[in-house]
């Protein structure tokens, strides 16, 4: 809770610092209300679930499981925004949860708590993506958009703060500040992203994140993926890269007018 505290504060003020420069200020449209407070409530959640899979998991693994939100987003947005897959994005869909269970590694028929959390931060985060897309396609501005996320997960985790806070040093608050910097940067650009285009035709650059992760794991923490995860890993990007190039040249056919 700490940690996603600090996540969010600085993305926080630094969209605050935004809008109040901006000409329309803090103004939300109130259309935009119940799928903002839905971006909310599962982008937090997802957020939790993240940080507490990360301190449970290997970082390459918990990200890989994270990293399924682009095809919960798929899923979701039948529900949320009609947008309704085909056949073969189903089936990347499938491919993708195959991924899923060489990471998580079930024993006896029951996946491990940790690796679940992982799968529900994806989920969280997914659905909030589909939210996202919702509110922006309505004509809400990004920034808010973040600011209320900011402000929502904020106001969230600040009880768990105050009673169970736990002191930090010098070196670690410098590297909370800058996670929460890193965190500003990556939420003005996926809502940048998920505002002009649906999550089929820009998920498969999400997926960068888990080189990286799996790189500072083995740089930072010692930790080496096995054989399955790695195999894992391979079967999720590999189905995402398939399930992108199809929408593209979909989309292109579309454009011809084939």
């Amino acid at each position: 809770m700490q940690k996603a505290f600090f996540r969010n504060i600085v993305a926080l003020f630094m969209a605050l610092a935004i809008l109040s420069r901006s000409e329309e200020k803090f103004k939300i449209q109130k259309k935009t209300l119940p799928g903002l407070l839905m971006r909310c409530m599962f982008g937090t959640a997802g957020l939790i679930a993240n940080f507490w899979a990360i301190d449970h998991l290997g970082l390459a693994d918990s990200n890989m499981l994270n990293k399924m939100s682009p095809f919960f987003a798929m899923i979701m947005s039948i529900f949320i925004l009609k947008e309704v897959p085909d056949i073969f994005e189903w089936i990347t869909i499938v491919i993708a949860f195959i991924g899923v269970v060489f990471i998580v590694k079930p024993g006896l028929g029951l996946a491990s708590l940790p690796a679940l959390v992982g799968l529900f931060s994806g989920f969280g985060a997914g659905t909030a993506y589909a939210f996202l897309r919702k509110v922006t396609s309505n004509g809400e501005r990004g920034t808010i958009v973040v600011m209320c996320f900011s402000l929502f997960s904020t106001l969230v985790t600040l009880p768990f703060l105050i009673f169970d806070f736990v002191p930090m040093t010098k070196l670690q608050l410098i590297f909370m500040l800058l996670s929460g910097v890193s965190a500003m940067g990556g939420q003005m650009n996926i809502t940048a992203a998920y505002t002009y285009a649906p999550a089929k035709e820009i998920s498969i650059y999400d997926y960068s994140q888990v080189v990286f992760a799996a790189l500072w794991g083995v740089l930072f923490f010692s930790e080496i993926p096995d054989i399955l995860s790695v195999m894992g890993y391979v079967i999720i990007i590999g189905a995402g890269f398939a399930r992108w190039r199809y929408s593209l040249k979909y989309k292109d056919k579309k454009v011809d007018g084939n």
